[in-house]
């Protein structure tokens, strides 16, 4: 389609790449995109050995220190390839890697939980959420059951998207709470051209992104946010008003997901466009 034809939004300001399920993950400077989303984004994910459900931060109370744990592919991640092995640093700040034989004993002793490192399978893999007791929620204060897409460990969709302006209206409507990427996850964070502080994501439902020279998504619905963006990380800490604030104003959500229409190369910089 000619760039005639399509709208300025912004730039791509991060991306994001998360190798193991709920761990924290890596910011990077460029990476490739596939029907899959990035390559290598939740490639791996523990399974608990006891009921064979994928863990996540979803339900801290059975998994409470995956976020005390941080993965990064240790090669590049290139389309057509195996995905590759990946670096994990454990609470204490020792590392290991995913391909070393003792792997799911000492990620067993660091979580006091026996599970399973393994690779995205064909099929679909459960997992849990807990819904805190918040007003605004589809539940509260239980824990609910839900299943990934086949053969992928997505929550929802392959990519997410977020923009500052979002991010700086959350600060607006709640000055106390810290607003920042890494409690939301998302895969591309997106610097609009304007000065707007408002949910400007909302708007691309249903519209394509042309990002860069090749990648397209298409812009599927909002991202429902989740008891994730409470939880403490690094020297964020845990505040139940961060996802208190996005269900008060927009629906619980911050940040749209998106399919990939056409995959390609991302780098920091690019240019994000609607068609």
């Amino acid at each position: 389609m000619s760039g005639a034809t399509q709208t300025e939004l912004g730039a791509v300001v991060s991306l994001w790449r998360y190798p193991v399920k709920s761990m924290m993950g890596e910011e990077l400077n460029a990476t490739e995109v596939s029907e899959r989303g990035l390559l290598g984004d939740r490639a791996y994910a523990l399974i608990d050995s006891a009921d064979g459900k994928a863990a996540t931060a979803k339900n801290p109370r059975k998994w409470p220190r995956l976020f005390d744990f941080r993965a990064a592919c240790i090669e590049p991640a290139r389309p057509g390839a195996k995905v590759p092995p990946v670096r994990i640093e454990l609470p204490d700040g020792t590392t290991v890697a995913s391909d070393q034989s003792d792997l799911n004993q000492v990620l067993s002793k660091a979580l006091n939980r026996e599970v399973t490192f393994r690779a995205a399978q064909r099929g679909a893999v459960n997992a849990e959420e807990y819904w805190p007791d918040m007003e605004g929620l589809d539940h509260r204060n239980t824990v609910t059951d839900f299943t990934l897409p086949a053969g992928t460990f997505f929550d929802v969709a392959m990519v997410h998207v977020l923009t500052t302006a979002t991010l700086d209206r959350l600060r607006t409507l709640y000055p106390q709470g810290r607003f920042e990427v890494r409690r939301f996850r998302p895969n591309i964070v997106v610097q609009l051209v304007s000065d707007e502080k408002g949910f400007a994501e909302n708007a691309w439902v249903g519209h394509t992104l042309a990002i860069g020279t090749a990648v397209r998504l298409n812009i599927t619905s909002p991202c429902g946010r989740c008891v994730m963006t409470t939880l403490a990380q690094g020297d964020l800490p845990r505040d139940p008003g961060i996802l208190r604030t996005a269900a008060q104003h927009n629906q619980v959500n911050v940040g749209v997901y998106a399919a990939v229409v056409r995959g390609g190369t991302i780098r920091r910089g690019d240019s994000v466009r609607m068609e």
